[in-house]
């Protein structure tokens, strides 16, 4: 068995569609379909993320593959440290990610406590929670920056993705200016964070609509 019908088997066997495996290693379908009929292979970075969808080692999926000798680069001693190399580094990335975020939480914990219980000064609690938030920010750039994927993999960025950064940058730049009107309006920092948790909800809508009306073409192609 080569490389291309394992590679549907293990997609078959886990009951998956091409669509959604797609989805999960954020290529396109097309890609996907390459692999299965033997047009292209897996680059590198795809390696490690197919053998965790479908529970594999690397050696149980490219073994016997029937690879060319360029394709043999993925099982030699050298590629199988770039795959752990690359492993670690996405736990690097994850870690700086997740600091970030709590950061974030204790911004928004310190603004609520400071000003109604602990009756701080609220520009002086507003300049403390800016800081926590400029600092997190620093945190997940530098982390998605030191630790991004040595080979990154040009992908097709489809029709709905492209109208839901529009939509999502618009709609960013609106939240940020209502955010900060109210805020500094009201002075009531410790509720209009709030705003933020409605954004993210209305992007999840946007997203899941989006979805709904355009995705169905990517499907019936299957």
């Amino acid at each position: 068995m080569n490389l291309p019908e394992r590679l549907m088997k293990l997609r078959k066997a886990a009951g998956l569609s091409q669509e959604e495996v797609a989805d999960k290693l954020e290529v396109t379908r097309q890609t996907v379909s390459k692999w299965e009929t033997g047009q292209s292979s897996p680059d590198l970075d795809k390696v490690l993320p197919l053998c965790e969808l479908y529970n594999v080692t690397p050696d149980e999926l490219l073994q016997n593959g029937g690879m060319t000798d360029s394709d043999d680069l993925f099982v030699d001693t050298e590629q199988r440290r770039m795959v752990e190399e690359e492993k670690q580094r996405s736990n690097k990335k994850l870690c700086g990610v997740l600091g970030g975020s709590l950061l974030y939480v204790v911004a928004i914990a310190w603004i609520m406590v400071s000003i109604p219980v602990l009756h701080f000064n609220p520009v002086a609690s507003s300049a403390v929670m800016l800081l926590i938030i400029a600092i997190a920010t620093i945190i997940i750039i530098y982390s998605a920056i030191a630790f991004r994927k040595v080979k990154e993999v040009k992908k097709e960025i489809t029709r709905e993705e492209k109208l839901y950064k529009q939509i999502d940058s618009v709609l960013s730049v609106t939240t940020l200016a209502v955010y900060l009107i109210v805020s500094f309006t009201t002075m009531a920092w410790h509720i209009t964070w709030i705003i933020w948790i409605v954004y993210a909800l209305l992007g999840e809508i946007v997203k899941l609509v989006i979805d709904i009306k355009m995705g169905k073409g990517g499907e019936n192609e299957e």
